[in-house]
């Protein structure tokens, strides 16, 4: 599915509609090349990034937003257990510097929710300020029990219900449970040159 996002002033080059999509395989490189930008190269040092390691996101949840043909978006959710209670864990959320100002970061934040809720998630986590994720309803209020895999600081560890009590009694630490990433099975050709080079 893929949903056009326009604003409501006249286009122009800083207004022109953008469309978010479900991430595909082609977006790999441009992804990659948006959260080294956004993020830098310390991005897979981070904190959250150990709950994203050798995992895939969580089935239907990772979208991108094409803006002029261009990714310029990206977001992505992982399944994560919060001290016993399945949660999702919400990142990287990047838009490309010179999209910043037409809404790209918010509009991926709500499709990414809505789909989220659709798909019967009962909660969204996420290591952000809180300034920013507010708006969104994320807070603080649920995540006082629980723990990341690394340091963190705890006013950052918000959260999202999206069922009502769906993080009541979450306590511990947060950690990965979705699918693992597949190695590229390698070829004949590929075995065979390595043999050859050691």
């Amino acid at each position: 599915m893929t949903a056009v996002w326009k604003k409501t002033a006249a286009l122009t080059l800083e207004t022109a509609p953008f469309a978010i999509r479900a991430e595909r395989a082609s977006d790999i490189v441009a992804r990659e090349a948006l959260l080294d930008a956004s993020f830098g190269e310390g991005r897979h040092a981070r904190t959250c990034q150990r709950l994203r390691d050798g995992r895939v996101p969580a089935a239907g949840l990772a979208f991108t937003a094409v803006h002029r043909g261009r990714l310029v978006g990206t977001v992505r959710l992982w399944h994560v257990s919060a001290g016993g209670v399945p949660a999702l864990v919400l990142g990287p959320l990047a838009v490309d510097a010179s999209c910043r100002s037409l809404g790209i970061g918010a509009a991926l934040m709500a499709h990414a929710l809505v789909a989220a809720k659709a798909r019967g998630h009962g909660a969204v986590l996420l290591r952000g300020d809180a300034t920013y994720y507010s708006r969104f309803g994320f807070s603080a209020r649920k995540t006082g029990g629980l723990a990341l895999p690394g340091p963190f600081e705890p006013e950052r560890l918000l959260a999202l219900e999206l069922r009502a009590g769906a993080l009541d009694g979450a306590r511990g630490m947060i950690v990965a449970t979705g699918n693992k990433a597949r190695r590229p099975r390698a070829t004949a050709k590929a075995c065979a040159a390595a043999a050859q080079a050691a």
